[in-house]
């Protein structure tokens, strides 16, 4: 079993409420491929959960617009653990994301020793940043 840090045991999902609920979904599961496992609602109450791979999704919600009452934290970014950095970013870009980041190779600075990376950034459909992360170790 692996190991639980205090009483979180990994990453489960990420949440966006959109405007264009459909194009998103389309983006996601049609032109990056991933699996939608659940859904539910109608309208503006509707949700999607997309699986990532390894327990990890992303759930989009309908009903977003330019604020929405009370979800007011800003998220960077979403980052998308691959194998292939450059064929993630490939792919997004022909479902129609804007490179905000070309493919790069890095080594960031950390401890307990440098961390050798590979990673693109992208713009999808509802304006998200989405970075594809690469690394052997992570």
């Amino acid at each position: 079993m692996a190991e639980t840090i205090c009483c979180v045991d990994g990453f489960h999902h990420v949440a966006l409420r959109v405007a264009d609920f459909d194009a998103v979904v389309a983006f996601y599961r049609d032109g990056l491929g991933l699996e939608e496992t659940i859904a539910w609602g109608e309208g503006d109450e509707r949700a999607v959960m997309l699986h990532l791979g390894r327990g990890n999704y992303l759930e989009i919600f309908a009903g977003g617009g330019e604020t929405t009452e009370g979800e007011n934290v800003a998220v960077l970014h979403v980052a998308l653990r691959t194998g292939d950095a450059e064929a993630a970013l490939a792919r997004a870009v022909a479902a129609g994301a804007e490179v905000t980041v070309p493919l790069k190779e890095l080594t960031i600075p950390s401890r307990p020793q440098p961390t050798p990376v590979r990673l693109a950034f992208c713009k999808g459909p509802a304006g998200e940043i989405i970075e594809f992360f690469e690394n052997e170790t992570t």
